[in-house]
């Protein structure tokens, strides 16, 4: 069964496959299948390449960082709300077949070889750009999906005690993560005020906002005071 993908008819196949630009989403895809694959033998999780998207106060106060940037582009497609790997999975697998088949019936009336690397950088962005657009129509329905679960979650962790994962906490930035017995659950945070948190300090989750899906938080030290002041 398997014996045809190593006969000479599959030659144009894997020509196809590692020619620029095509080559690109070759090797996105079998980064999602090996992602996919230790998913599900519970080696990482959905959260594995999740990130805090900055508000637009943030973004231009930090300058254009590497999170800032690429969460103002998953705003910008409709991306967001969605676990990060079905996102990724669903743009490398339509970006492959588009540029697979640009290549296949183009590419061979190219006269020149630098002329193939001209035009597949063309390929290349345009098949980012409608693989990102068809991805953020196809994730519509699953957003409220995520969501609702998400918050259902998320409600019931209130007073628990998490981790700062980012570099950084404050009133606009930070993610911590939360022990839920498994690999973890990885929530949106905020700080009160002024107070501002690192990566690895214990704080507490103290109140949930279901509006912008994130969580208030007091450090663990400053929680044990006022609770036993209060006792």
């Amino acid at each position: 069964m398997f014996a045809i993908f190593f006969t000479d008819a599959m030659d144009p196949f894997y020509l196809n496959i590692t020619s620029f630009p095509t080559v690109v989403f070759t090797l996105l895809l079998l980064f999602c299948i090996f992602f996919w694959l230790f998913a599900v033998v519970g080696v990482v999780d959905l959260d594995f390449l999740d990130f805090d998207i900055p508000n637009t106060d943030t973004s231009v106060n930090d300058g254009l960082s590497g999170a800032g940037l690429l969460g103002g582009l998953l705003m910008r497609f409709k991306l967001d709300g969605v676990p990060i790997p079905i996102i990724v999975t669903l743009i490398s697998l339509i970006g492959w077949f588009i540029s697979y088949y640009i290549v296949h019936f183009l590419f061979e009336y190219l006269p020149f070889d630098w002329l193939r690397y001209v035009v597949g950088l063309a390929v290349l962005t345009a098949s980012l750009y409608v693989s990102a657009v068809l991805t953020g129509f196809i994730i519509r329905p699953l957003r409220s999906i995520f969501e609702s679960a998400d918050q259902e979650v998320q409600k019931k962790i209130v007073g628990q005690i998490a981790i700062v994962r980012t570099s950084r906490v404050d009133k606009t930035f930070g993610e911590a993560k939360v022990d839920d017995g498994g690999a973890g659950l990885i929530v949106k945070i905020r700080s009160y005020s002024e107070d501002v948190f690192n990566s690895g300090d214990r704080v507490v989750l103290l109140e949930y906002d279901e509006d912008k899906n994130i969580y208030r938080v007091i450090s663990e030290s400053e929680f044990n005071d006022t609770s036993n002041t209060k006792n």
